[in-house]
């Protein structure tokens, strides 16, 4: 991948764009933001870390949007942030009328691109994505499931005291009050985890999950969370990239799976040199679909709020 554009020089913008270079996801990462010298100055910060984190990648920052020209990729994590007491569905009604704005200069400067939409509502902006765009699914997904499930297996580290290494964890849904986080398909290196939780304290780390994000933002304040959304960014990216075909819980449009239809869900995907290659459709019992579908007509709820 020659060069990938992330959307938003904010603090999730920024840690993304040093993940991605650090590791050399790309030969360039160009940062774009409205904001006079945002952009310009998170490039130049990032690349005069390349001596002493070792790496190659050239960053730019621009306020024009002409920058994004033949990207592979387009990030989009530009958006108003949460507040402390604020749901991700608070943030709608501005951050679509943002997105709206950056979808017409991607489909103006890189028609041929992928799109990966961070930005909150994320499940509902994906949804916008596609439909705004016209583009095929495979082209247009967005981030949460990742950063979900890193956030479970970290509580399940914290509670075992066993390696996060050996730890893989699936979480579902939407991204947010209603996500559904599942133990069945948790495991410690291949075993259920409920070999090793007793049940209370399982449903306690799924409520955790839940309100992982508004747990970091209670805490910090003034601030969301931003280095775990950036590194599941890099994550997807690097599948990606490399081609590995890895499977991940992506925010990807249905087209019939798990009963639903024209909606943006997180579900497992496979990720790779085609964007959203494929949707995996997991056997759930009846208890898990109810929960599943309630979580889609959350979603459905903000998406029956979208302009015309």
């Amino acid at each position: 991948m020659s060069k990938i554009t992330i959307v938003g020089a904010g603090r999730v913008g920024e840690a993304a764009a040093q993940f991605i270079a650090k590791e050399e996801l790309c030969r360039e990462v160009v940062l774009v933001d409205v904001r006079d010298g945002a952009a310009e100055g998170t490039a130049l910060d990032i690349q005069e870390s390349a001596p002493l984190m070792h790496f190659d990648t050239k960053l730019r920052g621009y306020t024009d949007p002409r920058a994004m020209e033949a990207s592979e990729l387009v990030v989009i994590t530009a958006g108003l942030p949460r507040k402390p007491g604020m749901s991700r569905s608070d943030v709608l009604d501005a951050n679509v009328s943002i997105l709206d704005g950056i979808l017409d200069e991607v489909m103006r400067h890189a028609p041929e691109t992928t799109l990966m939409i961070v930005s909150n509502p994320v499940d509902v902006l994906t949804f916008r994505a596609w439909r705004r765009t016209g583009w095929d699914r495979r082209r247009v997904f967005g981030q949460a499931g990742v950063l979900d499930s890193a956030r479970m297996a970290s509580f399940v580290a914290l509670e075992t005291g066993f390696s996060v290494e050996d730890i893989h964890a699936m979480v579902l849904g939407g991204h947010g009050d209603s996500m559904v986080p599942m133990p069945r398909f948790t495991t410690i290196n291949g075993i259920s985890v409920d070999q090793f939780l007793d049940a209370p304290t399982i449903e306690r780390i799924i409520e955790r999950t839940r309100q992982g994000g508004a747990e970091i933002l209670a805490l910090k304040k003034n601030s969301s969370a931003y280095g775990a959304p950036a590194a599941a960014i890099a994550a997807m990216v690097s599948s990606i990239r490399m081609n590995r075909k890895r499977v991940l819980p992506t925010v990807s449009i249905l087209q019939g799976e798990y009963g639903e239809r024209d909606i943006a869900m997180g579900v497992p995907a496979v990720l790779g040199m085609g964007g959203m290659e494929r949707v995996l459709e997991l056997p759930l019992t009846e208890t898990e679909q109810a929960m599943f579908s309630r979580s889609s007509a959350a979603v459905r709820a903000d998406i029956a709020r979208l302009p015309a």
